[in-house]
């Protein structure tokens, strides 16, 4: 599949909220993104994350474990997941799983892989390489879909749609969201639940952001692309996981509640992910202007609770 129409109307500003096809027959499926905007917002000073100064798109929800199974059928892979079942978040996922789904999705789509990925095993692309970017020199900067950085997976969740700033939890508000076992009302979440209650379904998780996503408030903790410091710093270090679960307190789902945790244990049933696509990286053909028209970090706070790590029962 090439780059889809959809990547280019973000790109260039005119879309809020599309969705890109991946698979063939039984085994299609549809991933649903946002765009987020305010290019030159700055980080929030309360914990340093939040500035993403290039265009990008959120996927609206965590992917499911029927997602999963259906990429990992076309693409004869192993992806991990079968924690849950249906529309319940893919959990059982090692990091670098979840990486290998997403570089799945770039070959689908004709856009170069996100990351140099041999088992569990990353290296980082060098000075020379098409795609190489020295800020970010583990991700390929031509990828069209990534794991998000903690600044794109924060600012999603945390930002206000209007660049103002940027709130205590992903539901718009620095109100505690209502705790509820599923569904979409303005500002809910699920947690708060026994562990025995499992996740909802990644399409009934709770209210939306202020930009418009689900679930980044509980239901299910999620791997981000960075490591134990703002970036990707070192190849197979920990890597951030972040936004509650479906049994966690309110603390988990405000905006310091990161935490970091081994990128190999796939053995978290409430760890999962979600896809981000980095927009900028699709550049349109002339043909598709003449179709759409020219549309157009740094602080570590002491509050992060760094030694905390996730815990899991199947």
């Amino acid at each position: 599949m090439k780059k889809t129409i959809l990547a280019l109307a973000l790109a260039a500003g005119l879309a809020s909220a599309e969705a890109a096809t991946f698979g063939t027959g039984a085994n299609q499926f549809t991933l649903d993104f946002t765009a987020i905007g305010n290019t030159t917002q700055a980080a929030d000073p309360l914990t340093g994350y939040g500035a993403v100064g290039y265009n990008y798109a959120m996927g609206t929800y965590d992917i499911s474990q029927t997602q999963l199974a259906a990429a990992a059928t076309a693409s004869g892979q192993n992806f991990g997941g079968g924690a849950w079942t249906g529309a319940a978040p893919a959990a059982n996922v090692t990091w670098y799983q979840a990486a290998a789904f997403v570089n799945w999705l770039n070959a689908s789509a004709g856009s170069p892989l996100a990351y140099q990925l041999s088992g569990n095993n990353l290296t980082a692309y060098t000075s020379g390489q098409v795609g190489y970017n020295a800020a970010n020199p583990f991700r390929n900067s031509l990828a069209l879909y990534v794991l998000p950085t903690m600044d794109e997976w924060y600012k999603a969740a945390y930002g206000l749609s209007n660049g103002s700033g940027y709130t205590q939890y992903a539901t718009g508000s620095n109100i505690a969201p209502t705790a509820v076992k599923n569904g979409t009302a303005a500002g809910t979440a699920v947690y708060g639940y026994g562990y025995g209650q499992g996740p909802s379904s990644v399409y009934a998780a709770g209210g939306l952001s202020s930009y418009g996503t689900m679930g980044q408030s509980g239901n299910i903790l999620q791997w981000s692309e960075d490591n134990y410091t703002i970036g990707a710093t070192s190849a197979n270090g920990n890597r951030g996981i972040t936004g509650g679960a479906w049994f966690t307190s309110a603390s988990w789902l405000q905006s310091t509640g990161q935490i970091y945790t081994d990128p190999q244990t796939g053995s978290f049933d409430n760890v999962g992910f979600r896809v981000a696509m980095v927009t900028a990286n699709a550049v349109p053909e002339p043909s598709t202007y003449a179709l759409f028209g020219l549309g157009a970090v740094a602080l570590i706070v002491a509050s992060r609770r760094r030694n905390k790590s996730a815990t899991g029962r199947n």
